[in-house]
């Protein structure tokens, strides 16, 4: 432990410290200025290998992302990263982990709530949300693995909200309207029709190769996704293990995608659809425009999808084997697009009762 100045005039330190396996190591670091600043870097670090939440909450990131990064998918550390580095740390940086408290998660709050972007327009309940969830995550991780007493996050509480209210979808007839505008581009009228027909999402229609097609079963294999990382599309596992699954074609879509894979002519693990989910926002704003139907996002076909199969009466269960989701999800999510039960609930209990009562009165 101590600085010590080289021959250069600059100042290093020689901190010893102990792995996660108990083994003795030392670390080196050279180029300091001052004798106070190698000292304070020599503090920090071993306050970062001893665990101990004197550490500054940036020195705490550096311990969370070496705990964490390697057991999440990478386009779920990027955004979560990017959080980070961008909505938090200019904020909590330099304050040390235990002098956190719930004021100052408010008070960090309300200047969050307060940014706008040129327009002079904030952001979204659902993005300030996201935000707040990254740092409670945080010190949620300093409460289990650190011995931090409480998360100040939680107790301040969220702000924002988790949904911006229903999701815009199209009806089959607002779905067909479309893509008749989309017949002059065969690659983007077959993407759009695998979004609508199959129930995709926009990664998994994205990596989809010749080889994913079984047309003897008529059967769809979707084992991986497509993600934007760092400026270049990368292949990813689907977004979650329910993803990984068999979407059984109709018999009308089966036969126009077969067409159009064998007008291809392309190896069979290349990509049939080989172009961006900015090319996809594109074409969808062109064709709502053209057709006249209303603008919704590109996710929403996928909804449009599900909102067609409960109107044809499939079951949660049913819907969400398709799409890849859990059936409570599928009942959460889309519980305002389901056929309300309680007059049939009610009918059935009046029944019960009056059959009860007969047989009472018999």
């Amino acid at each position: 432990m101590g600085a010590y100045n080289d021959k250069n005039g600059h100042w290093y330190v020689s901190a010893h410290y102990k792995n996660w396996l108990g083994q003795s190591l030392r670390k080196v670091k050279r180029g300091f200025s001052t004798k106070r600043d190698a000292l304070a870097w020599e503090s920090e670090f071993v306050r970062k290998y001893s665990g101990s939440l004197d550490m500054t909450f940036a020195t705490f990131y550096e311990v969370y992302k070496n705990d964490l990064k390697n057991r999440i998918r990478e386009h779920t550390w990027i955004t979560k990263s990017y959080i980070i580095e961008k909505k938090i740390l200019p904020y909590f940086g330099n304050k040390r982990v235990r002098d956190v408290k719930p004021i100052d998660i408010l008070h960090w709050q309300n200047a969050i709530m307060e940014i706008t972007d040129e327009n002079g327009i904030p952001y979204s309940p659902v993005y300030l949300k996201t935000i707040h969830n990254q740092l409670s995550a945080m010190f949620n991780h300093a409460v289990r693995f650190y011995g931090l007493p409480e998360n100040p996050a939680a107790k301040a509480g969220n702000m924002g909200k988790e949904k911006c209210g229903e999701v815009l979808t199209w009806t089959k007839d607002e779905y067909l309207q479309f893509i008749e505008t989309m017949k002059d581009k065969p690659a983007s009228f077959y993407s759009f029709e695998t979004l609508y027909w199959c129930g995709l999402r926009v990664g998994e229609m994205l990596a989809l190769t010749p080889a994913d097609f079984d047309f003897e079963r008529k059967i769809i294999h979707i084992t991986k996704s497509i993600q934007r990382i760092k400026g270049a599309d990368v292949i990813t596992p689907p977004k979650t293990e329910k993803g990984i699954r068999r979407i059984l074609m109709p018999d009308f879509y089966a036969d126009k995608i077969k067409f159009y894979l064998e007008s291809l002519q392309i190896n069979e693990n290349d990509r049939i659809f080989p172009f961006t989910k900015s090319y996809m926002h594109h074409e969808m704003r062109r064709g709502c425009k053209i057709s006249g139907v209303k603008q919704i996002r590109i996710h929403g076909i996928r909804h449009s999808h599900v909102s067609l199969l409960i109107d044809m009466g499939f079951s949660a269960v049913a819907i969400a084997d398709r799409v890849g989701h859990e059936s409570i999800d599928i009942t959460y999510r889309y519980a305002h697009v389901f056929p309300s039960t309680q007059l049939e609930v009610v009918s059935k209990l009046n029944n019960l009762m009056t059959m009860s009562s007969d047989s009472i009165e018999k």
